[in-house]
This record gives C-alpha cells, structure tokens and sequence, in this order.
C-alpha cells in the first residue's frame, strides 16, 4: 500500500498541560497560564495557554524572558502524573478509531483509520467524533487533521488551531496549500536545515520542489526525502511506539544556582541513575554503554561516553559517570544528565577489573550510598525511593539537598 491509499488522522491537544490545569480549575480561565518552572527559578516553558501566547510566550522559553514578557501571568510547576492518567484516558479514546496508531507525546497521536474509516467521508465524521468524545469525556478540546499522508494530516491539524478540524485529501491539495509556505513548515525541515536552504535561495516549500537538483545536491538521501514532502509525497508508515525499542535512557537535571560542590553533584547523579535504571528496568533494557553530560556556569556543554559489557544498576551507571567526570576538571555546574544506551536483549555482567578487588553486590553497595546520602541531607532515599523518582519531585529533592549542603558547608567552614 501506498502512501496516497492510505487515510491518517492526526490529534493534537490544544495547549495540553495549560487545558489540563484551567479545567481543573476554572479561575483560570481566560487567564495567561504558563507551565514550566517559576519566574524565580531556573528552567523554561513546558507549555502556556493561548491567552500567554498572546505576549510572545512560548514552548522551550527561559523561563526569565516569559516572566519579562508576561509578569501577569500565573505560573505553574507542571503535574506529569496528572498529566499521564490524562493522556492515557485520551489515547484511550483515540485508539478505538484505528488499526495502528503512533502515539509521540501525551498529547499527540496518528491514527491509521484506512480500514476502519474506508473512506474519507467516514474518516472526517471519526474525527468529529474524536474531538466530541475528548470534549465530552475528558473536558478539553483538540485540534483533528484528516488527510492522505502522515506529514499532510499533520498539516492539517496544525491549519485551525485551537479546536481545529481540517482536511487534505490529495497530493494536489496539498501541494496548492504548501507551495508559499516557509520551509520551516515542512516535517523534518528544524531550523539548521532550514538556514542551509535559505542560504542556497531556498525560501518557500514550492522552491524546494523549483530547484530540487540543488536540495539532492546539498543534503542528500534526506534532501531527495524533502524534494518528495514538497510534492506531496509522504509513504512514511503509523508505526506503534514500542519503548523497548528505544535507542537510549536519559535523565538530566538543572540545578536552581550553579553548583561547585563536587559531593553534591556525584550524589545528585546517583540519583538521576537511579531514575535511568527504574526506567530502563520497566521495559527490559539493558544497555552495554554509559553517558554523563555536563553544562557549566558559561553554557558550555560537555557530554563523556563510555561502552562496553557492563551491568545496568543504578550504582554502575553513577561510578561509570563519576569516573567520566574524574578528567573534566572541576568548574561550577548549571545541569547534570545521565544515561544509558546500546540496549541488548539480556544483560551482559560487568567483569571486575582488578582481580583481587572483591565484587559488592549492586543492591549492597547501593544501600551504603543511600544511607551516606541520608545522613548528609536528613532525607531517607531508601524509603522514599518510590516518590521521588517521579519526574515533577526529582528537582524538589534536589533542590532541598542543595539547600541542606550549603548550610552544612557554611557551618563548618567549608571543610567536608
């Protein structure tokens, strides 16, 4: 089957965190809500409601530069938890209309209705309904593309937003739609490749297809890949999202002031290593390569890999980082992150490198770690593991250990 036989509905949440918090609290209706960190703290925009788009704010915003924009607005630590019981009540829905779908966030899914639709008339009154029954059963509003390709019905959902609905049935519909837009528009066209095409004369989708000799030139398998997206070709298959099938597992961290403190950084990424192994466990990942990644005060980033057999513990991945850090020198650190990559389907065992060095188990040396760490920040890890590696409490305990070690610091002089 191609590409042109095929019919895709694409749902998209109109400002989901932001929707998700107004209903749930009517006073904040009609108000410029924004999601994220809050304006005295570092960190940037999840999310913000359509009335803080109004003043410039957007998604991925310093958080300082929306507080600048928009003073007035009311500003929100996001609830992923909240967020999740949510999403999976919507894909829940959703899924019901498909014979495949590709969910790509909490508030976004393609739905193949090819079979279940039959036709484009049928598939638009699946959408309508989509968007009733999310209107209804969950009390927000979405925006619905239907349309013959996953990139077109993409399109689409974005053409009305909020509360949207829009289709394109053809290849020439599409084309007729696309051909003055920007090529920033295009899917997979980000910013860097849309400067390389700027800087060859390429502005508008139509001039992708006017000089597409040049784009094949320029970029290749993925330039013929753009020449076909500005005709209208799309053959791209609704794929399910497997986690397992995921190529990494990473959790990073921004402290709220920039940290020098070495005990608290190696203690703060054991506990990032802590949430990458809880995750990978969930779906039976065992990755055979370790990352740390490191920005400094200047913005400075630094990422360290290191490959090769080894065991997956959260106490393996926080040594293997700790070593990486050895070599990098020690400046004032604004983020930390940690992951693990290279999955295989069984865990390989890490052989000890010292032949004479007794091997601990991974749960024991763990424990050890956690009980230093709960004498140094008053706060039991061990029993609290559960809750805190919850992704909306992991910069709370941080921030509290942060806290706590300064003012142990102050205290004695500096000297632990």
């Amino acid at each position: 089957m191609t590409g042109r036989d095929r019919i895709i509905i694409h749902v998209d949440m109109d400002a989901f965190y932001a929707s998700v918090e107004i209903r749930d609290n009517p006073a904040l209706k009609g108000k410029p809500v924004i999601i994220g960190a809050l304006p005295d703290q570092r960190g940037v925009v999840s999310t913000c409601s359509y009335e803080a788009r109004s003043f410039g704010v957007r998604s991925g915003m310093n958080i300082k530069e929306a507080y600048r924009l928009c003073p007035q607005g009311v500003y929100i630590h996001p609830d992923f938890e909240k967020y999740k019981a949510v999403s999976e009540q919507l894909h829940g829905i959703w899924d019901s209309y498909a014979t495949v779908s590709e969910p790509i966030a909490f508030d976004e899914s393609f739905l193949d209705v090819t079979a279940t639709a039959g036709n484009f008339d049928r598939a638009a009154e699946m959408a309508r309904e989509i968007k009733r029954r999310t209107r209804e059963e969950v009390g927000l509003t979405c925006s619905v593309g239907v349309a013959y390709c996953m990139s077109a019905a993409k399109i689409a959902s974005e053409e009305m937003k909020p509360d949207g609905f829009f289709e394109i049935r053809t290849r020439e519909e599409f084309v007729e739609l696309m051909s003055g837009r920007e090529v920033r528009e295009l899917f997979s066209v980000g910013p860097r490749t849309a400067e390389r095409l700027n800087d060859l004369g390429i502005t508008t989708v139509s001039d992708i297809r006017d000089h597409a000799k040049d784009v094949v030139r320029a970029f290749g398998k993925h330039g013929s890949f753009l020449v076909g997206l500005a005709d209208g070709i799309d053959d791209r298959e609704v794929t399910p999202y497997r986690p397992e099938d995921a190529k990494s597992v990473s959790r990073e961290l921004t402290f709220q002031e920039d940290v020098s403190d070495y005990v608290l950084i190696r203690d703060v990424i054991l506990l990032l290593a802590l949430s990458v192994e809880e995750r990978a466990s969930r779906y039976g990942l065992h990755g055979n390569g370790i990352s740390v990644k490191i920005t400094y005060s200047d913005m400075k980033t630094i990422t360290r890999t290191r490959t090769g057999a080894s065991d997956d513990s959260a106490i393996t991945i926080a040594k293997e980082a700790w070593k990486m850090m050895e070599n990098l020198g020690k400046r004032p650190v604004r983020l930390i992150g940690v992951g693990v990559f290279n999955f295989a389907a069984k865990k390989v065992r890490q052989m000890t490198l010292d032949p004479e060095e007794e091997e601990i188990p991974a749960e024991e040396e763990l424990a050890y770690f956690l009980e230093k760490m709960h004498k140094r920040y008053r706060f039991d890890f061990a029993k609290n593991r559960e809750w805190m590696l919850r992704v909306d409490r992991m910069h709370g305990v941080a921030e509290h250990m942060r806290i706590q070690r300064n003012k142990t610091l102050s205290k004695h002089g500096h000297s632990q």
